[in-house]
């Protein structure tokens, strides 16, 4: 396995992760709708797979070779969006057209019109179906690219993502990478108050995968994680990523209030304060390695 991160690339990743979420804020407010609860607790998890592990080249989008990242969870653009930006695939100011009905920055993940975005998702469990796809055809073509798949805990109630589950392990697809964001909430409440998937681990090996757990909010063990997941041959590989609903504004936290909202002007600036602050402590610390 890879070495862990060094202080260095750990002060990066999590300075890009607080970019994310506080030009998510941005996006939502403007647009006065989006997802801002679950684009949040995603932040760590885009940062550490768009700016150190994903093979890609913004210059070239469509790259045959490329590894591919489907958001199953494809409400939550306002961080996709915001990665894809900071990476370079677009300027950071077409950003100001999310859900804008004059442009075709949807609030879905949006294929066709956003450069990037592999996959058009936001029929919750159809992105996971797509990735197995995707990485069915990169064994039949003997291609060495991975495909990652990031799907929601609320969205693994879904029967297609068991479907898609079971005919990965099925093909041994070691070249796909699932991710669980797991936040515990959903639009209505917890999980386990509206259909408990749990354990999700259990329900995962059951059907041949590697499983994997850690930390969503902590890029280090992100960072392992994945390379765990490159290393075992085999079999699919899922990691069930501990994260918190709206992680980084207080009155935001573990609640699903914001699963789907938008702040008012009052909320913002509240939410920008304290967004501002982390982002502020995010670049001393980066900046100690300059």
């Amino acid at each position: 396995m890879e070495a862990v991160l060094s202080p260095k690339e750990r002060a990066q990743y999590a300075l890009l992760a607080a970019r994310i979420r506080r030009s998510a804020l941005e996006m939502v407010y403007r647009a006065t709708s989006g997802h801002i609860g679950g684009s949040f607790s995603l932040c760590e998890i885009l940062s550490v797979l768009y700016f150190h592990e994903l093979r890609i080249d913004p210059k070239q989008p469509d790259q045959p070779d490329r590894d591919r990242l489907v958001l199953s969870k494809g409400h939550c653009t306002p961080a996709l969006y915001s990665a894809l930006a900071l990476r370079g695939y677009f300027p950071v100011e077409d950003l100001k057209q999310f859900r804008d009905i004059r442009y075709h920055m949807s609030g879905h993940a949006e294929m066709h019109h956003v450069k990037g975005v592999d996959m058009s998702t936001g029929s919750l469990g159809q992105g996971i179906s797509a990735a197995v796809g995707m990485a069915l055809a990169g064994k039949l073509d003997k291609k060495d690219y991975r495909v990652y798949a990031i799907l929601g805990d609320g969205e693994i109630q879904e029967g297609q993502v068991w479907e898609a589950a079971m005919a990965a392990g099925n093909y041994h697809l070691d070249n796909l990478c699932a991710i669980v964001d797991n936040n515990n909430i959903q639009i209505d409440g917890t999980i386990e108050e509206i259909m408990s998937p749990y354990p999700i681990d259990k329900k995962f090996e059951d059907f041949g995968w590697n499983v994997i757990c850690c930390d969503g909010h902590d890029v280090g063990a992100i960072h392992d994680a994945l390379e765990q997941a490159k290393a075992c041959k085999g079999k699919p590989s899922v990691i069930v990523a501990k994260t918190v609903k709206g992680r980084g504004v207080s009155f935001m936290e573990n609640s699903c209030d914001w699963h789907g909202n938008d702040p008012n002007a009052e909320q913002y600036a509240a939410a920008a304060a304290e967004l501002d602050a982390a982002l502020a402590a995010c670049e001393k610390e980066a900046a100690k390695y300059e």
